[in-house]
């Protein structure tokens, strides 16, 4: 199989490093990778979170688009020969408002390669929230809407299937980004229900194999002291594999140290070999 780690992010991202994105490449280089996807967060809309201060940390404003468009097909040329990096996005799941990230691509569909589409934000007090930021933060504005972990996670699969099937239309390369992103503060909130993830990533296993969209098996998780786990669990990893859904190691680096990050763990879940149907 191709050694590709398809979730990373740059200079670009304001809650990551602002080291150069040479540092990141040699490193995968250094480790083996043949494919180097970039795929940073675009810009939200304004206001997306009604916190102004985490709003500026969360996405690049609109102005820098094209700075990093033309930042990341200046290095796919530079490293031309020595390993094969692909232009793309991380686009967040805007419910409601998905017609801004239409907008957003398309003067680049041009040289868009891939697409992480990814579930960050549910509706919560007074606004949209994230399920990353932090366990008090969910506990504040999430937890009193949905009224427990089991009645929010519903709702986190719930934008994810409709994350899927709007992704289904985009005309590049795409995956469906760290799927199991409602364990981030597992050690730390309510537990949720193994059954009901068991029954709603069986349903996604399903609804990705109908629609041609990929899976990040994303293993930033076993970075994060209050999850410990990949974003991705290895039965359901193997279950995407049966079904022919192109399962695509992402380390979901925001520093140049965590490039190739949990590898070996992708190497065990999908029994070392990448899906069929992986070009």
């Amino acid at each position: 199989m191709v050694k590709w780690d398809g979730h990373t992010h740059t200079r670009f991202c304001y809650h990551g490093s602002g080291a150069e994105l040479n540092e990141y490449v040699d490193r995968a280089i250094g480790l083996g990778f043949e494919r180097y996807s970039i795929t940073e967060h675009p810009p939200l809309p304004e206001g997306w979170v009604p916190d102004e201060r985490l709003m500026a940390e969360l996405a690049m404003p609109p102005a820098e688009l094209p700075a990093y468009i033309e930042y990341a097909l200046r290095m796919k040329r530079r490293y031309e020969g020595r390993i094969e990096l692909t232009v793309g996005l991380e686009m967040d799941y805007l419910h409601g408002n998905e017609s801004f990230s239409d907008e957003l691509m398309k003067p680049y569909l041009n040289v868009l390669e891939d697409a992480v589409v990814s579930v960050h934000y549910l509706p919560g007090e007074g606004g949209m929230y994230c399920v990353d930021f932090t366990a008090d933060d969910m506990r504040r504005n999430l937890l009193p809407v949905y009224g427990s972990m089991n009645s929010l996670a519903e709702a986190y699969f719930d934008h994810m299937e409709l994350a899927i099937a709007w992704a289904a239309k985009l005309p590049m390369r795409k995956r469906i980004g760290h799927p199991l992103l409602i364990q981030k503060f597992r050690t730390e909130l309510p537990p949720i229900d193994e059954t009901l993830l068991q029954r709603r990533l069986e349903r996604v296993a399903g609804l990705l194999a109908e629609s041609g969209v990929g899976l990040d098996v994303n293993t930033a998780g076993l970075r994060v002291p209050t999850c410990g786990q990949a974003y991705a669990p290895d039965w359901f990893v193997r279950k995407c594999q049966a079904t022919g859904v192109e399962v695509v190691y992402g380390s979901d680096s925001h520093k140049p140290e965590q490039a190739g990050f949990g590898y070996e763990w992708f190497e065990s879940a999908t029994g070392g070999k990448a899906d069929a149907n992986e070009v």
